[in-house]
């Protein structure tokens, strides 16, 4: 499968910048992007809510950037440029992401909550979906799961 914006040329720092605009035009009250090793973090605030993303990032020693699809070695220069261009891809998808939640709350399809609930850090510096997934697991294994098209509830 081709990763979203596989080819793009826009840099990091430029796609960084434009989440940053677009998160200024819809009235964030903060805005922080940090990196280290393999993962970003991005969080902001908006609508008294702090949201976090962490964005995993590939690592330049991964073997699609260090060799070739015929398993050959790969210049530093060029393990590097594909590194990068994998990185870029990624920065894309986390602002389509973004734009396309931002866009779902104008709609009026789902409320802000609704659309950013899994990556709302609650105060104790976990997210929602960091709480709530360990439970999923559970939930389905000790309960009985509904039919994905319920039948007629009847009067009793």
């Amino acid at each position: 499968m081709m990763a979203y914006a596989e080819n793009t040329s826009v840099s990091a720092s430029k796609t960084k910048g434009e989440i940053d605009g677009l998160l200024r035009k819809h009235r964030a009250t903060g805005f922080g992007s940090f990196e280290e090793q393999n993962r970003a973090l991005l969080v902001f605030q908006m609508q008294e809510r702090r949201i976090r993303f962490e964005l995993p990032l590939p690592s330049p020693t991964e073997k699609r950037f260090t060799m070739t699809a015929h398993h050959k070695a790969r210049s530093a220069d060029a393990a590097l440029h594909a590194w990068e261009q994998a990185c870029r891809s990624r920065w894309r998808a986390l602002f389509l992401c973004i734009k396309a939640k931002l866009e779902s709350i104008d709609s009026g399809i789902e409320s802000f909550e609704d659309a950013f609930l899994a990556h709302i850090q609650m105060p104790d510096g976990m997210t929602v979906a960091e709480h709530v997934k360990p439970n999923i697991a559970i939930a389905y294994q000790t309960n009985p799961m509904q039919p994905l098209l319920p039948g007629p509830k009847r009067a009793e």
